[in-house]
């Protein structure tokens, strides 16, 4: 009888998975998907993918919040949890307006994604075809974490495009990740 009252008296060992809610659905939208160490990002990081999306969903609808960006990151963790059907939905839902894209091609990677889930390869190559041709805007600037300006690879999101292109077969979390870095940071010159 000690021992089973010193097991049931030990605290279970926490999960990866258990997280702040409140604190973190209180968060504004800014550290809450945008901080790459906090925010809905943390879970993932804790391979917490469902957890994470879900989390995603419920800041959307606590916040009332139409931003395509969080409707694509919800959806790329559902696609990560090979959630196909409602990561379209998602995706689909994180469609800009020419006027919010201005000349980025947003729309151009969104059909791209769509067609690899879909295992559409002519729609894909067509998407893919599209955000090639994207000449770069006028005064185009990227900046990193630090708000300084870097140097990245035009059109954005091609390098993610070529990735998916190169993994066709994989899933979408590992095709996701056989895309080359967007940043070209430059290694300190060794004087």
């Amino acid at each position: 009888m000690l021992w089973l009252a010193l097991l049931a008296s030990q605290a279970a060992p926490s999960s990866p998975c258990q997280y702040d809610r409140a604190r973190l659905l209180a968060l504004d939208q800014n550290a809450f998907d945008q901080d790459m160490t906090g925010g809905w990002r943390k879970l993932e990081e804790d391979g917490c993918e469902a957890e994470a999306a879900d989390l995603v969903r419920d800041w959307r609808v606590a916040h009332n919040a139409r931003d395509s960006i969080l409707f694509w990151h919800e959806g790329q963790l559902r696609a990560d949890l090979g959630q196909t059907e409602k990561a379209i939905a998602l995706f689909r839902q994180s469609y800009k307006s020419v006027k919010q894209d201005h000349g980025m091609g947003w729309n151009f990677y969104v059909d791209g994604t769509i067609a690899f889930l879909r295992r559409d390869h002519a729609a894909f190559d067509a998407a893919k075809t599209k955000l090639a041709a994207l000449p770069r805007p006028a005064n185009f600037t990227f900046e990193g974490p630090d708000g300084k300006p870097v140097p990245v690879k035009w059109p954005l999101n091609m390098n993610v495009l070529e990735g998916l292109s190169r993994c066709w077969d994989k899933s979408y979390k590992i095709a996701y990740a056989c895309a080359t870095p967007l940043m070209r940071i430059k290694a300190p010159d060794p004087k």
